[in-house]
């Protein structure tokens, strides 16, 4: 019997990173910090608790807070572009 095997690599070539990286802010003051909460217990809490100790510690004037639907499901458009006109800086977080 004469048979033919055909091997297939079933992963993808890794893609090329993008280096981009956000100059630092030398102060907090006066920022407005965002958090996109992906919607895992208690996230929120952590989030509430950062954004206290920012406001309270470093001047932050404003702390806002997008959660997800679902931790399984991206960031909706309108919430990406509503956060990147508000806010300075965003943290994405999980909990757990």
């Amino acid at each position: 019997m004469n048979s033919k095997t055909i091997l297939v690599e079933p992963t993808a070539p890794p893609r090329p990173q993008a280096d981009s990286t956000s100059a630092r802010f030398e102060s907090l003051q006066g920022k407005v910090v965002g958090f996109i909460d992906n919607a895992k217990p208690n996230f929120e809490h952590l989030a509430a608790e950062i954004g206290t100790l920012l406001t309270e510690q470093h001047g932050v004037a404003r702390v806002l807070t997008h959660r997800k639907r679902t931790a399984s499901l991206p960031v909706a458009q309108e919430a990406l572009e509503s956060m990147a006109a508000e806010c300075d800086l965003v943290i994405a977080g999980s909990g757990d």
